[in-house]
């Protein structure tokens, strides 16, 4: 008889149960996740929602998730305070493009043309123009910056995968607080569109870095040896990345978004 082929199943991690906690003095959501791998309760503030995260074991009860909060509520204040405010993409906002503050207008228009488009007004200033229904330029925008993001990182990814002998194997993009780019073990390189946000050398360098671990899935000195020779200018980047990239999460920021901690603190239930 023919051997049955063996069916791989996705394996689907359990997702959270979330639930709302007020807390008195403290002027910010606080969110309170239940998830089944959860063994100890821990705490970390959203760069991208400027709320609370609480995530609890199961059978952990809500007072014991309040008290927690309260009895560390100096060191959730600090770091909400430390958060720049968000910057929703809206009709005059200010947005840095390439390092280069530009402000942008929504149009509400109709017919051919560009839906959006670089500009220079009357006063010199340079602008970001959005044409469209008004309830539409947000995610049109947003749509373009992720554009843009995908132009230069395909052209920076293809110039240090060239320098240094190395084919990654697909691009990707996403919207990811906790790093600026990752590299698997299959090839695959993925960025954050916010690095469009910044200036050239900061995008320029988050690719050669993300190249380099196509050879060494690591951080040790080959790795750094790597990146340095296909980018002698790595350390201005880092330095850059270092004092502003948390900036770089507040624009364009939504209540949706799935906020990550900057750090945190744990504490068994």
């Amino acid at each position: 008889m023919p051997r049955r082929a063996a069916i791989a199943k996705k394996v689907i991690a359990p997702r959270a149960a979330k639930s709302e906690l007020a807390v008195k003095g403290l002027d910010a959501p606080v969110e309170v996740r239940r998830h089944p791998s959860a063994r100890r309760l821990t705490l970390r503030v959203s760069q991208t929602r400027r709320a609370v995260i609480v995530t609890v074991p199961t059978r952990c009860r809500i007072d014991e998730a309040s008290l927690f909060v309260h009895r560390n509520l100096d060191w959730v204040r600090k770091r909400l305070d430390a958060l720049p405010d968000v910057v929703p993409f809206a009709d005059g906002m200010i947005l840095p493009l390439r390092g280069v503050l530009h402000r942008v207008r929504f149009v509400v228009a109709g017919g051919a043309g560009a839906v959006v488009r670089r500009e220079i007004a009357a006063d010199g200033h340079p602008e970001i123009v959005v044409r469209g229904r008004l309830e539409h330029c947000p995610r049109r925008l947003k749509d373009w910056l992720y554009a843009q993001a995908k132009a230069d990182l395909d052209r920076c990814v293809m110039f240090h995968a060239g320098r240094l002998g190395l084919r990654p194997r697909r691009l990707a993009l996403r919207d990811q607080a906790s790093r600026w780019g990752s590299c698997s073990t299959t090839g695959m390189l993925s960025f954050s569109w916010r690095l469009v946000l910044a200036p050239p050398l900061v995008l320029d360098y988050v690719a050669a870095h993300e190249v380099a671990h196509l050879a060494e899935m690591n951080h040790g000195p080959r790795f750094w040896s790597l990146v340095r020779q296909t980018m002698p200018d790595m350390d201005k980047a880092k330095t850059w990345l270092a004092a502003h990239g948390l900036a770089l999460h507040r624009y364009g920021a939504s209540p949706d978004d799935a906020g990550k901690g900057v750090d945190g603190i744990e504490a068994k239930c």
